[in-house]
């Protein structure tokens, strides 16, 4: 079973967007997948329930027991943890969970500078673990055809953490299907957001298998 944490403790970086697209991928792609939603605000589970017949399950742990709690549940291919903004409990305890820590930041000298304190928690849990926790940073929302949007995994290079190759471009059908509990995957399969999703995924599957 891998877990991967999508975690960032600023808001609006676009986690649940992410966790939710990776979580369909990963099961579009025949692996047996489970939604952890982290967030007291509980957005991945106020998706899962406006669609009726919800494709991925979806269970609730907005407690500092994730760890604990993945123990006791039927073993999936993949467990995608939905990480909560501006909670270090919660973020220490989907660390101690996760094989890998996806760090979606936007484009922006603010959110590159407010992931400081989570790349310390993540450079200790690496260090804690002899290495055996891998994480990354994936650029998220971001504007195409700007010039900062191309800058950023420079900025992000002073952090000594891999910058996935895959990235997710701001898009008006992210929004637009999480309204309907769906995803660009199921609404356009053959679509540009689609593909940079699959993307994201392969990528991921490439490091983890």
């Amino acid at each position: 079973m891998h877990v991967i944490a999508v975690l960032n403790q600023k808001g609006g970086s676009g986690k649940t967007t992410i966790a939710t697209h990776l979580a369909r991928s990963l099961q579009l792609d025949g692996d047996s997948v489970l939604l952890v939603d982290s967030d007291p605000q509980g957005s991945a589970r106020d998706w899962a329930a406006v669609r009726e017949e919800q494709p991925v399950t979806v269970v609730g742990i907005d407690r500092p027991t994730i760890e604990r709690d993945l123990k006791h549940i039927a073993r999936k291919d993949f467990v995608v943890i939905d990480g909560a903004p501006q909670a270090a409990d919660l973020a220490v305890s989907a660390l101690k969970a996760a094989d890998f820590v996806l760090i979606p930041v936007q484009p922006s000298p603010y959110d590159i500078w407010a992931t400081a304190e989570l790349v310390d928690l993540v450079k200790q849990r690496i260090e804690l673990t002899d290495g055996r926790l891998q994480a990354a940073f994936v650029v998220s929302r971001a504007i195409k055809g700007t010039r900062i949007g191309g800058e950023v995994a420079e900025a992000l290079a002073g952090y000594d953490l891999p910058v996935l190759e895959a990235r997710i471009t701001q898009r008006v059908s992210y929004p637009g299907t999480a309204s309907a509990g769906t995803t660009v995957l199921d609404a356009d399969p053959a679509g540009d957001a689609a593909t940079e999703v699959r993307a994201l995924s392969a990528e991921l599957k490439q490091k983890l298998i």
